[in-house]
């Protein structure tokens, strides 16, 4: 491991960006907590649910929009140019929500707006920080660097919710915001004071006309196209949890904010731990993981609907919890790439990345409403119910095509279906991964 990772870091250049990454990335796992806890703050107790939905939903939803729509204007711009106009769009409007504060004029949706215009170019951000990294190393240390990179974006999402919940108890909400801004003031110092490869543009976030392809390319692929309903159903049913909790803690439990911290950060770690010991196992069956990552998740949600539920045991569940959500990525790629035609792959993961760019947003979206109404500790029972009956309805729908497989295989016993050979062909091709 560490072979992999000496010559990544020996590179001068890249060292002074992963610093600014870190930073930046340390900002917004503060942010993480912080953003639902200034829009409690903020709103009035009776819509409460609705301004935190909107808040957590403006941090994303936009970054969606903006690279769906900007694609024209912004997809012939350097790299370099790109990373560094998302730094300061971040650092900007992130940067005015404590001024606003201590001004006394920051309203809930004056928030909502400033959130949403921080975060309006942030995909085609991320898209020119790995365009940068492509460019400044070699083939063969590229996996090395963005495993890098991703595994200390993990980190961040442990470490900053702690720094934030000691801060939005004992200090200032909207600082800890402002923090997150001077982060990215930060990183665009670094990318300033450092001279890079001549930037090429950057790939775009989605990749439109592969993505019409490739959603063309599901229809006609059943077993796919199911696959995708479900991880945009499970990544959609996600998003009202990160409404309903920070509501949760204050209204149902009354607790500061150091204990909504303390459910993230034990979250994240358990999905590092659940990532990487599932990644060490090589041998299991990749259609029953994935179905039982979506049950499993939603059972751990359901304690949380019970009054009589001691907190710690909410903890412990959410930290389980944590565990099982944490791999679910790996396994439904993997399931993609390895039932995909090979030819076709590259299209099918792009309609896969254009669909799922809205899925939690728009979870989150719903999850205001959702909360306002029912409360939070229905709206997580209610989330955890409907992603257990998704992943039974998963189960159902795989029992159902295995039968129609075997149904047809006995009718033509020496002709088997197109799919039954599509599927045994992609077994044998995991087998011999495996062995090897």
């Amino acid at each position: 491991m560490k072979n992999a990772y000496r010559p990544v870091l020996a590179n001068r250049v890249f060292r002074r960006l992963i610093l600014g990454f870190v930073v930046s990335y340390l900002g917004d796992g503060m942010s993480f907590v912080a953003v639902a806890w200034l829009a409690i703050e903020l709103a009035p107790e009776a819509t409460a649910g609705l301004w935190v939905g909107a808040a957590v939903a403006s941090a994303t939803l936009p970054g969606v929009i903006g690279a769906l729509v900007l694609g024209r204007r912004l997809r012939r711009l350097p790299a370099k140019r790109l990373l560094l106009l998302d730094n300061t769009a971040r650092a900007i409007f992130l940067g005015a929500v404590p001024l606003a504060w201590f001004a006394g004029v920051l309203t809930p949706p004056l928030y909502v707006v400033l959130l949403a215009a921080s975060s309006l170019l942030h995909a085609w951000g991320s898209a020119g920080k790995y365009t940068i990294v492509a460019e400044l190393l070699p083939d063969d240390q590229r996996l090395a660097a963005n495993s890098l990179i991703s595994s200390l974006n993990f980190g961040a999402t442990i470490a900053g919710p702690a720094i934030a919940g000691v801060l939005v108890t004992y200090v200032n909400t909207a600082l800890v915001i402002g923090i997150d801004a001077l982060t990215y003031v930060f990183l665009a110092v670094i990318l300033l004071r450092t001279r890079l490869p001549d930037s090429r543009p950057a790939a775009a976030p989605v990749d439109q006309a592969a993505a019409r392809g490739g959603f063309a390319l599901l229809r006609s692929h059943p077993q796919l196209l199911g696959l995708l309903a479900l991880t945009w159903f499970f990544n959609f049913l996600y998003g009202p949890v990160e409404v309903a909790l920070p509501l949760h803690v204050t209204d149902d439990l009354d607790g500061p904010g150091t204990l909504l911290a303390l459910y993230w950060i034990l979250f994240g770690a358990g999905a590092v731990v659940g990532g990487l010991a599932v990644g060490a196992l090589r041998r299991l069956p990749l259609w029953p993981v994935t179905v039982g990552i979506v049950i499993g998740w939603g059972l751990t949600l359901l304690p949380f609907a019970s009054s009589t539920v001691p907190t710690a045991a909410t903890i412990v569940s959410f930290t389980l919890g944590g565990m099982i959500y944490g791999p679910f990525v790996a396994f439904s790629v993997t399931l993609m790439q390895t039932t995909s035609p090979p030819e076709h792959l590259p299209a099918m993961l792009a309609a896969r990345s254009a669909a799922l760019l809205t899925a939690s947003p728009l979870g989150t979206a719903l999850g205001g409403p959702l909360t306002t109404a029912l409360g939070p500790r229905a709206t997580l029972g209610v989330s955890g119910l409907a992603t257990v009956a998704l992943g039974v309805a998963a189960c159902v729908a795989l029992l159902a095509a295995r039968r129609t497989r075997t149904g047809q295989d006995r009718r033509s016993p020496g002709r088997r279906s197109p799919a039954s050979v599509k599927a045994t062909e992609c077994t044998a091709n995991q087998n011999n991964r495996e062995k090897s």
